[in-house]
């Protein structure tokens, strides 16, 4: 985790758009969900304590006109099931659903419709909420379940910020939202992807 977590902090300091609000990350040890989060940057914490895992989701908080900085805001949002992270910006939503901050109330919006199939769920509910908002900046989604990471990824200005990038590493499948700094290989995700990586 620690050279993943590493180029992660890399990026959310060097962000043209500030991400210092806290961070927080989930990773699976021994089958099941842990959890951490942190009220401080990302690049000033300490990686030491992280081991090894096999799935790990990473996100650094830039706060909506820098409200609402609490460590409880930071993700990933958990349901037990589903780890939650978002990224963008969404503008007159008129959905109903839970939540202390736009972000939650999406991942509830979107677990609505989970009968059992989060693909499908989050096919149905990305085109709602995009239509619902007023104006979609961009609305950068990942869920994962011990098995599968869901993409939602959608933006309306600003490609070289928002658009999404994966990479293949020693069999092992990374997500950024950029590039790890001095890596070469990664593949841009298109504009209105949704997909699902198994």
């Amino acid at each position: 985790m620690q050279p993943h977590l590493q180029a992660f902090a890399h990026i959310a300091e060097s962000s043209r758009e500030y991400q210092g609000h806290g961070w927080g990350c989930a990773w699976l040890a021994g089958g099941e969900w842990q959890t951490y989060h942190n009220i401080q940057p990302v690049w000033q914490d300490s990686f030491s304590r992280f081991g090894e895992t096999t799935l790990l989701l990473a996100h650094a908080r830039s706060a909506f006109q820098d409200k609402d900085i609490r460590v409880e805001n930071n993700m990933p949002f958990s349901d037990g099931t589903y780890q939650f992270i978002f990224n963008g910006e969404l503008r007159g939503v008129t959905i109903r659903a839970d939540g202390r901050i736009g972000a939650e109330k999406i991942f509830n919006f979107i677990r609505r419709f989970d009968k059992g199939d989060m693909a499908a769920a989050v096919r149905k509910a990305v085109p709602i909420i995009s239509r619902k908002s007023r104006y979609v900046r961009a609305m950068n989604i990942i869920i994962a379940d011990k098995q599968r990471v869901y993409l939602a990824s959608q933006f309306s200005e600003d490609p070289d910020y928002f658009t999404m990038h994966t990479k293949t590493s020693d069999g092992r499948l990374i997500i950024c939202s950029e590039v790890y700094p001095g890596e070469q290989g990664w593949q841009p995700i298109a504009n209105q992807t949704i997909q699902v990586f198994p």
